[in-house]
């Protein structure tokens, strides 16, 4: 089933494998897509589906270096090579839309704190800033009257994202980002409209929704959601509530599919059992995406038991551009193991991987 055509709402997809978004860094400080991500991508374009990086919509969202924007003319204009060349490929292309939350630091800002829902320090691992590794910082909590603004950020980033020619666009509320800072009880602590209540912890994402909805048709939009994850110090008690109860509200919306992290692959908060796709397929009616560590194997299985119907592959895809064909012929992956280049500025580690030579 991996390799078969899918109809995904009105897009025809020559299969149902999806090129994860993956942050890659390879934009420069302009935050410019350029030839060497368009090459990138149409390496890649064998997929039934491309998701791009994430891409950030406001200068307040940015949280790596060197990651793309789709803020301004300029970004939707630089994008649209990127389009031109998946499209050249017959393949659709959706892009992620990211606002980094509290995993950012004031050196991306002027020296501003970066926002999140409450004053909530993120535990972990140092990170990388234009000045090298810092600490994270205890973020601003959003004022109430503020949180409008990030809702039409992300109209905007949609709109940008239109006029680049995407065919639509996937929302980051996953990996401890803002929107899912927003969603968790462990990083949200608000009294007002957007805390406390399942459905107050969900407002932001459902206005962001009604938001781009005005921009793209509903089968356009899809959503990223993480149950299990650990990354970026997330992981709440009452996790198993919160995701099936958004997963459930988004059907309200008709998405083009529900993009959930099921996987461990990066790590587990183990506050119980982990969450299945079966579980989400309980409550969500819709098309639904897993991702996070899956082999063709386990997608196989996963696709056989209808538990979704797209399976996403992020780092196997890194070193083997040509992962369906491989996976088409039984022919050996390339190890991907190795970070050491992911994340440096030029095609080492990006585009040099070269198509498996039979």
């Amino acid at each position: 089933m991996l390799l078969e055509a899918f109809q995904l709402g009105d897009l025809n997809l020559k299969n149902r494998v999806a090129l994860a978004p993956m942050t890659r860094a390879r934009a420069g400080v302009e935050r410019l897509p350029n030839a060497l991500m368009a090459e990138y991508y149409a390496q890649r374009a064998s997929a039934g589906l491309i998701i791009t990086e994430a891409t950030v919509v406001s200068e307040q969202g940015i949280g790596w270096p060197n990651t793309p924007g789709i803020y301004s003319q300029a970004q939707s204009e630089a994008w649209r090579q990127v389009v031109d060349a998946v499209h050249a490929k017959g393949t659709p292309v959706f892009m992620q839309l990211w606002h980094c939350g509290r995993a950012s630091h004031s050196s991306f800002h002027h020296g501003n704190l970066p926002v999140a829902p409450s004053a909530i320090k993120l535990e972990g691992d140092m990170i990388h800033t234009p000045n090298g590794k810092a600490n994270y910082e205890i973020p601003r909590a959003l004022e109430t009257a503020e949180i409008p603004g990030i809702v039409e950020d992300y109209r905007r980033a949609a709109r940008l994202a239109k006029s680049a020619g995407f065919d639509g666009i996937e929302i980051h509320s996953a990996n401890g980002y803002l929107l899912d800072e927003f969603l968790q009880f462990k990083t949200n602590h608000r009294e007002d409209l957007y805390g406390g209540s399942l459905e107050n912890r969900l407002r932001l994402l459902t206005e962001i929704l009604e938001a781009v909805l005005t921009v793209y048709p509903s089968r356009r939009v899809a959503v990223r959601l993480s149950p299990n994850g650990v990354f970026n110090d997330m992981g709440s008690p009452d996790y198993r509530e919160t995701f099936l109860y958004a997963a459930e509200q988004l059907n309200a919306f008709g998405l083009g599919f529900l993009h959930i992290m099921d996987g461990l692959a990066f790590g587990f908060h183990g506050l119980g059992e982990p969450m299945t796709l079966a579980d989400f397929r309980n409550v969500y009616k819709g098309p639904i995406m897993g991702n996070c560590g899956h082999t063709q194997a386990s997608a196989e299985q996963l696709l056989q038991a209808g538990d979704c119907d797209l399976v996403a592959f992020g780092r196997p895809y890194i070193t083997n551009p040509d992962l369906v064909e491989r996976l088409s012929n039984g022919w050996p992956l390339t190890d991907f193991s190795d970070m050491k280049h992911w994340y440096s500025p030029g095609a080492e580690g990006y585009s040099d991987y070269p198509a498996y030579q039979a």
